[in-house]
């Protein structure tokens, strides 16, 4: 009998350590796959409208950009080392990446400058190497704050030299970052923008005013493919049975441009 009881308790314990071993194990082939190949992201402002909405989830690639430090699901102090497999952005990626001034924080914005390219704003407009993206107007739109608050926004469709085109907001003439100084892009840097030009803190503000500076290579997560589901967050202030119609159903599933 004692037997029998000592084999049951031992059959107890083999068979919770099979299942922490299952558990461990599929814990480990999400964390490699968040790691490896794409992880989802929030979009919790409107600086990459109308692209992207307030309330958008986002699914980055991490194999396009190879991976590094900041590839991490878990955000972790490590030696930078430069990235494996790595490989540069094209012009008019939408890129997530570890903000400059706090790694903790993933911020997505729309690379416009590679390496070795002079950029500038004038009146508005974008200049890559002195050859200016042109500008189509497309009617007008709503941007969105992240209190929830609209205003109307001129909305165009920009096309970047390399011929990638997508559309912007404009919110007023003369914005404050309508007109920069001509920038040349270092070595191992990437010079990103919003798509909502006029609320959009990017490589146009420093680092220690609260933008991206020169974005790192170094500090891309991925390349954002998809929307994968969008909810409308000014639903937080209705009632709660109403939040289901928040729901933006013609935004899943959708590719970003």
């Amino acid at each position: 009998m004692a037997g029998d009881q000592k084999n049951a308790a031992l059959g107890k314990v083999a068979s919770w350590r099979a299942q922490a071993v299952q558990l461990a194990a599929i814990v480990a082939v999400v964390f490699v796959a968040k790691g490896a190949l794409a992880e989802p992201f929030y979009v919790p402002s409107g600086s990459m409208e109308p692209t992207l909405l307030i309330g958008d989830a986002l699914l980055a690639s991490k194999f396009p950009y190879g991976y590094g430090a900041a590839s991490l699901p878990i955000q972790i102090t490590l030696p930078e080392t430069g990235r494996l497999f790595g490989d540069t952005p094209k012009r008019g990626d939408v890129v997530v990446f570890r903000w400059p001034g706090d790694r903790s924080q993933a911020w997505v914005k729309r690379v416009v400058g590679l390496p070795g390219d002079r950029i500038q704003m004038r009146q508005g407009q974008l200049f890559i190497n002195d050859h200016a993206a042109t500008l189509k107007p497309d009617g007008v739109g709503r941007a969105e704050d992240d209190r929830g608050n609209t205003e109307r926004a001129y909305r165009f469709v920009e096309t970047l030299p390399n011929g990638v085109s997508h559309a912007i907001f404009k919110m007023r003439d003369n914005g404050r970052l309508d007109n920069t100084p001509e920038v040349t892009v270092p070595p191992g840097q990437l010079f990103v923008l919003g798509d909502n030009r006029d609320n959009s803190a990017d490589s146009r503000v420093a680092v220690r005013d609260g933008g991206v500076g020169l974005l790192p290579i170094d500090n891309l997560i991925g390349r954002a493919d998809a929307v994968v589901g969008s909810w409308d967050l000014g639903m937080r202030s209705q009632p709660v049975w109403t939040w289901p119609s928040g729901f933006r159903l013609a935004r899943f599933f959708t590719s970003v441009h």
